[in-house]
């Protein structure tokens, strides 16, 4: 007998009497342009359930309180239960008709046991809906929805998903802990220490964990590249958790250390109807886009992808209208048999530069991938190169590191901003093409072949694409880290995936190619991989090229079996910034 079939008649339920606290109320009050109320909502509080090992799992659980079955939404956090997790997913989603199950991880929120970074997240999934099983109200209809590391304990639930899981949101979702803090030598110590912040300190309440961000900002500002992780940021965290300790001093992602962290396999097994939610400053926008990749490969078409013009944060802030609409409808569609939330497509992308939505049919749009050629003077151009000459310079010094402006950042600072000054410092070098005669659309992956050489062997560098409207302002669109590592003073091949993007340069707009040494803090050096402490001079040579995928406004291009993917009648605005 499974699990989902013969089951023994469930026993009578009677709610208890619990309702949300009036900080939750005050919550739900503020947000706006939200669905009506379906249902008044009951909670109870401090429910505790056996963990694989036995270590109790602090649980709350939401509910309708009106008398019927419902379907039922598992988060499992280590953020704690409170704000903004219980009105945000507890009220929103109990007041629309489901049973919501909101428990802290092993080891955080007063859950018994160790916190760890992955290992327990998929045996303690399993285990949790067990506990469900045995529960009158649970009808044997599950979900699963959550942000961050939220989506991480999903896909960790869906290597081995039981019978009762119909559907999936992972929103802003995180599946290889591992591409979270380290990229090919360089550390992503902002994302790091932001991370280690929130769980040691979001739980304890608004208040104390303010303090703690307000602290770290602090003390980032005041440290260079050559302070060692993690340590010399203790202060900032009232002491280094011994799991970002260990994951700081394991940057190699075949390192033992690193066996079993990453959940990208559940991707491949596309049995569960999955909807998937980004954004374009997303500082999880790389693995959101890897699992849609993965879920298409493995023939898994029940799932839709969401990406908006949102930061990691903003996208439950500002954005949350349309994430909260679309998460409501992929839910109604899998667990309530209603699809009238549903898009026709099953991909919406949100295009910057335009402010405008695009519906299509698979995400990206088979589009050529253009050159751009880095050339003397600063400019931008088409005509490829002849040769590999030195073009341009600059000096990376340790002690006076390039700073982080913008960009897919987990903190406050995340998004587009005018790169204006930023690109005044001598250690920043731009290639800039001609005003556009008519607008360029750039829809899909990014990449830059980098031709560099050093005076010091290894070099922390920086690649970004940004828009120049006609009064100068250069904003960010898309940028990634690469590790030179060279022999000699003989030109070395890089190929950097800057990321994907939705992004119309309006005519009289220009495309300008930003190079530098990596930004700090939001990268440091790996001390193990001979860092350098000292100035090192790069040099970019003119076989250096920008990949642009580009259409032009009004081209249809062919797409996946089942239609042909457009480019053109957008659906302007409807997203909030």
């Amino acid at each position: 007998m499974t699990p989902a079939q013969d089951a023994p008649p469930r026993t009578a339920w009677t709610p208890p009497t619990g309702k949300p606290p009036l900080s939750a109320r005050l919550m739900r009050a503020g947000w706006r342009r939200l669905p009506a109320r379906l249902h008044e909502v009951g909670l109870e509080r401090g429910l505790t359930v056996p963990a694989a090992d036995g270590s109790p799992l602090v649980t709350d659980h939401w509910f309708p309180r009106t008398r019927g079955d419902f379907p039922t939404l598992l988060i499992r956090s280590p953020y704690g239960r409170g704000l903004p997790w219980g009105p945000q997913y507890g009220i929103l989603f109990a007041e629309q008709g489901f049973h919501v199950i909101l428990q802290s991880c092993r080891g955080t929120g007063g859950s018994g046991g160790r916190f760890d970074l992955w290992r327990n997240e998929a045996a303690d999934g399993r285990a949790t809906v067990a506990w469900l099983r045995e529960q009158p109200w649970f009808d044997g209809s599950l979900g699963t929805i959550g942000p961050s590391y939220l989506g991480y304990t999903q896909w960790a639930l869906a290597l081995e998903p039981p019978p009762e899981l119909k559907a999936m949101v992972v929103q802003l979702g995180l599946h290889d802990p591992w591409a979270l803090f380290h990229a090919d030598g360089a550390l992503h110590l902002e994302h790091a220490l932001l991370v280690g912040a929130a769980i040691s300190h979001q739980h304890r309440g608004a208040v104390p964990f303010l303090k703690a961000t307000l602290r770290l900002r602090r003390l980032l500002r005041g440290l260079t590249p050559s302070a060692p992780p993690p340590h010399s940021y203790a202060a900032a965290l009232g002491g280094v958790p011994a799991w970002l300790d260990e994951v700081i001093a394991h940057p190699d992602p075949d390192d033992p250390y690193w066996n079993g962290a990453s959940t990208a396999a559940a991707a491949e097994r596309p049995g569960v109807p999955t909807a998937l939610i980004t954004g374009w400053y997303d500082a999880l926008a790389g693995q959101t886009f890897e699992q849609y990749a993965r879920l298409r490969r493995a023939g898994g078409h029940d799932n839709a992808l969401l990406v908006g013009p949102w930061t990691h944060a903003s996208a439950l802030g500002r954005g949350w209208p349309e994430v909260f609409a679309e998460s409501l409808g992929w839910l109604r569609a899998h667990l309530r048999s209603d699809p009238s939330g549903l898009r026709p497509t099953g991909v919406r992308v949100h295009i910057g530069g335009e402010d405008a939505w695009r519906d299509l049919d698979a995400w990206p749009p088979p589009l050529p991938a253009r050159s751009w050629f880095p050339a003397p003077d600063g400019h931008l151009i088409r005509q490829a190169p002849d040769g590999s000459a030195p073009l341009a310079s600059f000096t990376y010094d340790p002690d006076d590191p390039v700073p982080s402006v913008g960009g897919a950042l987990l903190s406050l600072g995340a998004g587009p901003r005018d790169n204006t000054a930023l690109e005044a410092r001598a250690d920043v070098l731009t290639f800039t093409g001609p005003p556009l005669a008519e607008p360029v659309d750039v829809l899909g992956p990014v990449h830059a072949r980098l031709s560099l050489s050093t005076d010091g062997g290894r070099a922390e560098v920086f690649t970004r694409l940004c828009d120049v409207d006609p009064g100068g302002r250069s904003t960010n669109v898309c940028d990634a880290p690469a590790v030179l590592r060279a022999d000699g003073a003989a030109p070395v091949p890089i190929t950097a995936p800057m990321g994907h993007t939705a992004h119309r340069f309006a005519a009289g707009h220009r495309i300008r190619w930003q190079i530098s040494a990596a930004p700090h803090p939001r990268f440091a050096p790996d001390p193990t991989d001979g860092a350098p402490t000292g100035p090192v001079r790069v040099t970019v040579h003119c076989d250096s090229a920008l990949l642009l995928p580009e259409a032009a406004p009004g081209d249809v291009v062919t797409g996946t079996p089942g239609g042909a993917v457009g480019l053109g009648s957008p659906t302007r605005g409807g997203a909030a910034r």
